[in-house]
Formats: C-alpha cells, sequence, structure tokens
C-alpha cells in the first residue's frame, strides 16, 4: 500500500517513515510545500493529512490532487506516532 502523508514535523519523518514501514506501506512524506508538490504526490492508495501543522495553501493543494485523482483522504488534528498508527491499523489491516 502506498500512502502520501502532508503535513507533520520535520523532525518527525523517519519516525513516520518507520510507523509506515511497519504496516508494509511505502510512503512520501511532505512536511513542507514544494513547487511541485501536485505532481510528486503521485496516485498514493491513501493520503494522510496532519491539518494542525500544514499550510492551507498545501491542504487545498492535497485535496485538489485527490478529487482529481480519486484516492482516499484521512485528516488528522494531531501529527503524532500514535495518530499515525491509528490510522495505518484502521486502514492497512
Amino acid at each position: 500500500m502506498s500512502v502520501v502523508i502532508i503535513g507533520g514535523h520535520d523532525r518527525m519523518v523517519c519516525e513516520y517513515k518507520k510507523i509506515c514501514k511497519d504496516y508494509k506501506c511505502k510512503a512520501k512524506i511532505f512536511t513542507q510545500m514544494s513547487g511541485n508538490l501536485k505532481d510528486q504526490i503521485g496516485s498514493p492508495d491513501l493520503l494522510i493529512l496532519f491539518t494542525n501543522t500544514v499550510s492551507h495553501k498545501m491542504v487545498r493543494c492535497a485535496l485538489c490532487e485527490a478529487e482529481r485523482n480519486n484516492f482516499e483522504t484521512v485528516r488528522s488534528h494531531s501529527s503524532s506516532k500514535s495518530a499515525l498508527k491509528e490510522i495505518l491499523e484502521v486502514k492497512c489491516r
């Protein structure tokens, strides 16, 4: 399963990748807005938005791509490890 995470903390990127690997998910993580974010998202099986730590511009870009390519989106206000584990527990098992 492929996962794209939008938002979160820069210092947590390695932890997010490790958690996704534990759930047998391939992850792309974007904590900062890049100029070509919509091209980098691709077409994952699941898009996770950590809404507390992300700009409105990144959310709009990600949701626009999700709607255009019709992939599942999950929002979480918390960007903690436990929040990511809860999401993956429901979606990957």
